[in-house]
């Protein structure tokens, strides 16, 4: 059993009340101290490695053992060149190890329902809603196994920013929509924690309250500034703001929030299946 209070202390950045007086086991430890790694090994992920982290995957809870989602297993090198185009602001596509992408799948079920005669009734938001959160599970658990077993992740929604084309790359059917992948492969750098929010601004007992909301950010921003400072030249949205110093979380997030992003996600969506109402 091990004291959290230390890596408790790098995920916020901060000296935390959080964790003094309890320990936990080394699981909870390898959760606490995950590292954003984005640069790998170029050394292959063993087939045996690959499914025992989608078994990793299957194992994460689903709404009413429905289970809709599936995983594409991205491998085939001209698959990969042909997906690049369509996910420009993501260069390693093609060269990292492992790549796997989590999609929310309506048609399976549909087709039991055909299989046995009785026909799908349940084509509406919360059917979207289950799949969608079906298929994040896995995908979070697939990261949770995958990092138990030394290898680095990082998802990868820019999958959705031009999701005709990707979909049509990877022949997703009707009732199928790429929720995000996961680049994933041995590290070849230490990483870093990546500090989050306090759990002031994000956690609510019994009822919702962010009274304190703006004292919160305000801190967080200092602590992210001081460990992660952003450069001119990664600010957000230049061309409408200009560069700032400080520019802090805040600021970044607001900047890429105040322009639409993927507005043709909808109509993709009703397009291929799934009736939003």
């Amino acid at each position: 059993m091990v004291d959290p209070t230390p890596h408790l202390k790098n995920r916020y950045g901060s000296v935390t009340e959080l964790g003094k007086g309890i320990d936990v086991n080394e699981q909870v430890i390898s959760l606490l101290s995950r590292k954003s790694i984005r640069v790998f090994k170029d050394k292959r992920i063993s087939r045996k490695l690959l499914e025992t982290l989608i078994a990793c995957s299957q194992s994460a809870p689903t709404k009413s053992n429905l289970q809709q989602y599936s995983i594409i297993v991205v491998e085939d090198p001209s698959v990969r060149a042909r997906l690049a185009p369509w996910c420009p602001r993501t260069k390693i596509i093609e060269s990292v190890p492992g790549l796997v992408v989590f999609c929310a799948d309506l048609r399976r079920n549909r087709q039991i329902g055909e299989f046995t005669g009785k026909k799908n009734k349940n084509n509406n938001m919360d059917s979207f809603l289950n799949a969608a959160v079906d298929g994040a599970l896995a995908l979070g658990y697939f990261v949770a196994g995958a990092e138990a077993a030394g290898l680095g992740c990082a998802p990868l929604s820019s999958l959705r920013d031009s999701i005709h084309g990707v979909s049509e790359v990877l022949e997703l059917p009707s009732g199928v929509f790429p929720i995000a992948g996961v680049m994933f492969g041995w590290p070849d750098t230490e990483g870093y924690v990546n500090q989050r929010l306090p759990q002031g601004a994000v956690v609510h007992y019994n009822t919702y309250d962010d009274t304190d909301l703006a004292k919160h950010i305000s801190n967080y921003d200092q602590i992210r500034h001081s460990a992660h400072a952003v450069p001119p030249e990664r600010q957000q949205k230049t061309d409408l703001y200009g560069v700032t110093e400080p520019y802090f979380w805040s600021e970044h997030i607001s900047r890429q929030l105040s322009v639409p992003e993927r507005a043709e996600f909808r109509a993709y969506l009703e397009e291929n299946g799934f009736a939003l109402r």
